[in-house]
C-alpha cells in the first residue's frame, strides 16, 4: 500500500489543496487542515473557549452546497488566504488578523446570503482561526484515510464515478482492497515517516452529494453505500502517534 495523494483543507467546507509533502506532530491534524471556519451566527460556538461542536453549527458543504462554488487558496508563507467566487470576485485577506477575519466575515456572508444564519439575539457569522485548533469533523484531531479499492467498489456498486474530493480525505490510499481498512481499528500503522493509530470508521454525511465542479447536489453516495454494502461509512480516521514527514508514494504498512 502507498499514499496516492495528500490533500489538506484549510477553510472548512472550501477548496482542497494538493501537498506534495507535509510534517506531522503527534496528537494533530495537518498543518493547516480545518484552520479556519465560518460560525454560523445561531452557532452553539464559544470563541472563549474553542471547542469541538458539529459541523452544521459552521458554513459546510452539508447545509452550504453553494460553497463548492468558491475557488480558495491559503498561502501559508505569506499568510494570505485568497477566495474567488464563480462570477470573479476575489478577496485576498490576512485570516490571521482581526481585520482580515473581519473582511473575510463579510465576504463568505455576503456570498451565503439567505443561508448565513443569526442568532437569535441578532448574532451575526463570523469568520475565526485559533492557533493549534481544527474545526475538523471528529473531536479530536486526527487524520481521515480513504482506500482507493473502496472508492472503487462503490463506484462500481452505483454504475458511476464518484469523485474523491467528495469525501475530502486527507490521504487516499492505492494498492489496497475494498474496504481493507475497515479491519484495521485499534491497530497501528506505519505511513512514511510516521505511525499513526487508526480510531473509528468515518460515517458519511449529505456533503458528498456535492459535486465539487458544478456544486450542484447530483448523486447520493450516503444511500448508494447502504443500498449496496450495508452501511454508511468510507474511510478511517487515524490519530498521529509518532511525529514525521509524509509524501506521495510512501508505502503504508500494518505494525500490529
Amino acid at each position: 500500500m502507498h499514499i496516492d495523494s495528500l490533500y489538506r483543507y484549510p477553510v472548512k467546507g472550501l477548496t482542497p489543496e494538493q501537498l506534495n509533502r507535509a510534517r506531522l506532530t503527534p496528537g494533530r491534524c495537518l498543518p493547516w487542515d480545518r484552520a479556519f471556519s465560518l460560525a454560523q451566527g445561531d452557532a452553539a460556538f464559544d470563541p472563549k473557549n474553542p471547542a469541538w461542536v458539529k459541523k452544521t453549527h459552521f458554513m459546510c458543504l452539508a447545509r452550504n452546497a453553494k460553497v463548492a462554488g468558491l475557488s480558495s487558496r491559503f498561502d501559508e508563507a505569506t499568510g494570505i488566504l485568497a477566495i474567488t467566487t464563480p462570477e470573479g470576485q476575489r478577496l485576498n485577506a490576512d485570516p490571521l488578523t482581526a481585520a482580515g477575519q473581519d473582511a473575510l466575515t463579510s465576504f463568505l456572508t455576503d456570498y451565503l446570503g439567505a443561508e448565513a444564519r443569526y442568532g437569535a439575539d441578532g448574532k451575526a457569522p463570523r469568520f475565526h482561526h485559533f492557533p493549534n485548533h481544527s474545526f475538523c469533523d471528529h473531536k479530536t484531531q486526527v487524520i481521515s484515510l480513504i482506500g482507493l479499492g473502496s472508492l472503487a467498489a462503490l463506484e462500481a456498486a452505483a454504475e458511476a464515478p464518484r469523485d474523491k474530493r467528495r469525501f475530502r480525505a486527507n490521504i487516499y490510499i492505492e494498492d489496497i482492497e475494498p474496504w481493507a481498512e475497515f479491519a484495521w481499528m485499534g491497530r497501528r500503522l506505519r505511513v512514511g515517516e510516521t505511525v499513526m493509530q487508526v480510531q473509528e470508521t468515518i460515517d458519511r454525511c449529505a456533503a458528498t452529494t456535492v459535486n465539487p465542479d458544478t456544486a450542484e447536489r447530483d448523486a447520493n453516495p450516503v444511500k448508494e453505500l447502504q443500498q449496496h454494502f450495508g452501511h454508511i461509512e468510507l474511510g478511517v480516521f487515524a490519530e498521529v502517534v509518532q511525529g514525521g514527514e509524509i509524501k506521495p508514494g510512501d508505502e503504508i504498512t500494518l505494525l500490529d
